[in-house]
Order: structure tokens, then C-alpha cells, then sequence
């Protein structure tokens, strides 16, 4: 764990998972067997990790050089930048982070549970998540894995033609049963993806903070990304 960290106690109706646990170690293979890193800016604080260790040699200098507030400084594009290039690794966009609480019973949306190992989106969503299962439902996929500190993370994708009909937000809300009971459930939504940010919206998740994820330098499998 490195940088900075200012973590008051959230209010009581965000998910406990929000709290001490959120960063204290990566899912093994969240960057394929390599050493992860990313930041993490919650509401009140901020968070950074590395495969080098504490304060990423020159990305202190850098944050004291930001000239913005303390808060956002980790999320800052030339912080971002310089971690990049010190880590080699690669970033798709700021995500806002989201997250919701498990449900009890059976989700409404009728799913199919999808076994073949090779399917697009389980190999696509191995990439960043442990554990990788994936449903399908009329129009929609939804992956549910293991991600940051070992979290569980949901993606949903709505194929092109079932859009505007609330699928994305049946998905996502189907997502919440199927989680241990008692578990918090996370999902990262692209900041400027207005369309899937309601849907998680309106399925119960919480926006909590933003979060970008390190990656080695390689290609996603045919362009995708869960």
C-alpha cells in the first residue's frame, strides 16, 4: 500500500466493504499473475498501490506538483501519467466506482448460467477478475468474479438491439442475488458511460469514489472489456 490514505468512517447506509478492506491486497489474478496496481479515490479519501511499494519514487513529487485538491490528486492526469510510466503498464479510463447490497432469493430475470470456459466474456473478463462466472439472459450478459482485494464485482453488456428497454438495469439488479449472503457488491462504471451509470443507478449501487486500474501493456481479447 502506498501514497495517501485519509479514511474517515463512511455513513452507516454505505456497504462495510467501503471501509478499511478496500485496498489492503489485490486478487492474484487480476493483471494475469502480475503484481497489480491502481488508484482509488473514495468519498473522503484517497489511495494508491503499486508493485514497487510505497510512493512510486518520483509520483510524490508529482502529487505535490498537481496543484489541485489533495483529494483528487491521485486520479489527476500527469499523477496518472507518471504512474504509467514508471509501472509500464496500461489504463482504459477512469471508472466510477459503484456498489450495492446483496439481495435475498431469486433474481426476477430469467438467467442462463454459461459453463464453456471460452466464452468471449469469461476469457475477456479473467483478464481483471478470479472466479469468473457468466449468465446470459435474453439480449444481455452478466459476469460476476473476484476482483480488487478479492471483492466481488459484477459487469453486465446489453446487445445492441434489446437497449432502451431497462434490460441493463434488470441485469444488474439480478447481479445482487446471486452474491454470498451479506456481501457487498461492486461494479465500475466508465464516467462518461451515462446510460450504463443509470442503469446501475436504478438496479440499487451507490456511487462511492473513482478507481483506475493498472494493467500490463497487452491487448484485450478482440477489443473487449467486463
Amino acid at each position: 500500500m502506498s501514497a495517501v490514505r485519509n479514511r474517515p468512517r463512511p455513513p452507516a447506509r454505505t456497504p462495510p466493504a467501503h471501509r478499511g478492506r478496500g485496498l489492503r491486497r489485490f486478487s492474484a489474478g487480476l493483471c494475469a499473475g502480475v503484481p497489480p496496481c491502481g488508484s482509488v479515490s473514495p468519498t473522503g479519501g484517497t489511495a494508491t498501490t503499486s508493485a514497487d511499494g510505497p510512493a512510486h519514487g518520483g509520483g510524490i513529487h508529482v502529487l505535490d506538483g498537481a496543484d489541485c485538491d489533495a483529494l483528487a490528486a491521485t486520479m489527476h492526469p500527469r499523477f496518472l501519467t507518471a504512474l504509467l510510466d514508471r509501472t509500464g503498464r496500461v489504463t482504459d479510463t477512469i471508472d466510477l466506482l459503484t456498489v450495492a447490497t446483496w439481495l435475498p432469493g431469486a433474481a426476477e430475470t430469467e438467467l442462463r448460467e454459461v459453463t464453456d470456459p471460452v466464452h468471449p466474456r469469461a476469457v475477456s473478463a479473467r483478464r481483471r477478475r478470479d472466479g469468473v462466472r457468466v449468465w446470459e439472459a435474453d439480449g444481455g450478459v452478466l459476469v460476476l468474479g473476484r476482483g480488487v482485494a478479492d471483492r466481488w464485482e459484477v459487469a453486465v453488456e446489453v446487445d445492441e438491439g434489446a437497449r432502451h428497454r431497462g434490460l441493463g438495469r434488470e441485469l444488474a439488479a439480478a447481479a445482487r442475488h446471486l452474491v454470498p449472503p451479506g456481501e457487498p457488491l461492486w461494479s465500475q462504471q466508465a464516467a462518461g458511460n451515462a446510460r450504463s451509470i443509470r442503469a446501475f443507478q436504478a438496479a440499487g449501487y451507490r456511487p462511492v469514489g473513482s478507481e483506475v486500474l493498472l494493467r500490463p501493456g497487452v491487448p484485450w481479447p478482440d477489443g473487449a472489456r467486463s
